[in-house]
């Protein structure tokens, strides 16, 4: 049977300008991480399944119905990763890192989950994403967001999102919110849709960011998390909202910006636009204290985000461009041995160089244009007799002979492409 050859259904090939725009995200990403004090980390993407299953909820959607799980041939359970936060908090653990805290790590990569693919979300995605293990002060919380901010402002699309806002409480909190948000929805179960129902009994909180409009109605009138925070966890989150207030962010407070499992606590956030369709968050996060003890280490708090490399790529104004770049062209065949000498050199001093692999002066500048050349350096016998080069701007026209001797200064100086 002929091979099957085009990308599996939710996947894509990255190439071109999606791939610079995929890639001034995560840069720009990382190099903010790396500016705010936080260490790269890079892990397996896939783990056993328990990593996963124990820590996104074994009754999750997530879990049930979009993981890429498979037995070895060994006979053990593997998952691709669907998200990156368990697979850094695994890596702390079983690397030892926990020994000093608090611990800042910025991780970029590929997420799988098997869902219906749609605009901004892919069987195979990426994220870029931060976590803070080991500090449990509001100003663990306010520095992840504000880092979520500046990315987006580098980015230029911080005008076209907005930043909503929630506390989940205390465990202790959580517990009474519950009981009061079961009892209060368990009297409209008849009102709810099939997928809330299901929530009622396995995922509550749940309920509250359903996008079903009898859902919705029946939210409005739901008890709210803020009339059962405790005093110490409502300054919690009143520090974290001053803090940021005072850094001139602003938000939204959103009562239904909720998180599912018994490990989230306190803040909660979400960078939403409406440019994307229903998939409005870019970049999402919040405070885990209990997920560290969940998996077997020590009882740390943690609080991090995660972006979307696809969503954010979607939203840049312009994609950055390629480089262009610098044409040498041996003018006769005896010149290709001087002509890779030069590129050679050159390449060695960080510019971008093109040098076609055959074909007369002609053919070569042909290439040269399709490629968007900036530069032509020729390299004829008059050149090297003289130890000069022939330069054309190929946007201009001009013509000049440069000295061997001073060509990457004088391409420096014309902002020739360099990585």
């Amino acid at each position: 049977m002929a091979p099957r050859l085009q990308p599996v259904r939710g996947t894509r090939d990255l190439l071109g300008e999606e791939l610079r725009r995929h890639r001034r995200v995560s840069e720009t990403g990382r190099h903010l991480a790396l500016r705010y004090g936080f260490e790269e980390i890079a892990t397996p993407i896939f783990e056993f399944t328990e990593v996963f299953a124990r820590t996104l909820g074994e009754a999750s959607d997530v879990v049930t119905k979009e993981m890429y799980t498979f037995a070895d041939r060994g006979g053990e359970r593997l998952t691709l990763r669907p998200e990156g936060t368990a697979a850094v908090v695994r890596a702390a653990i079983s690397g030892g890192l926990l020994q000093a805290v608090p611990l800042k790590l910025f991780y970029q990569g590929p997420m799988f989950r098997y869902e219906r693919p749609q605009k901004g979300r892919l069987r195979q995605f990426h994220q870029i994403g931060v976590e803070v293990l080991g500090a449990g002060e509001p100003a663990a919380d306010v520095e992840v967001i504000l880092l979520g901010q500046h990315l987006l402002e580098e980015l230029g699309v911080a005008q076209r999102v907005r930043l909503h806002l929630n506390t989940l409480g205390a465990p202790d909190d959580r517990r009474r919110y519950r009981e009061a948000l079961v009892a209060y929805l368990s009297q409209h179960r008849h009102r709810l849709s099939a997928d809330s129902r299901r929530r009622l009994e396995l995922n509550p909180l749940r309920i509250l960011d359903s996008k079903d409009p009898a859902d919705r109605e029946v939210v409005a009138n739901a008890p709210r998390m803020e009339a059962f925070l405790a005093p110490e966890s409502r300054a919690f989150f009143e520090e974290v909202k001053a803090r940021l207030g005072d850094l001139g962010l602003t938000f939204h407070q959103d009562p239904y910006l909720v998180r599912g499992l018994d490990y989230y606590t306190h803040t909660t956030f979400e960078f939403l636009t409406d440019e994307l369709g229903a998939q409005g968050a870019v970049l999402a996060g919040g405070r885990y204290d209990g997920l560290v003890r969940q998996m077997g280490g020590p009882d740390l708090p943690g609080v991090g985000w995660a972006a979307g490399v696809e969503r954010l790529a979607m939203l840049l104004a312009d994609a950055p461009p390629a480089p262009r770049p610098t044409a040498v062209v041996p003018v006769a065949t005896e010149d290709e041995g001087p002509a890779w000498r030069l590129a050679l050199a050159l390449r060695r001093a960080g510019f971008v160089v093109d040098l076609a692999y055959r074909g007369g002066v002609r053919a070569r500048m042909k290439r040269a244009n399709r490629l968007g050349c900036r530069f032509a350096l020729f390299l004829g016998e008059d050149e090297r007799a003289r130890g000069v080069v022939k330069l054309r701007d190929l946007d201009t026209g001009e013509e000049r002979a440069v000295p061997q001797a001073g060509l990457e200064a004088e391409l420096a100086r014309l902002g020739a492409a360099r990585i």
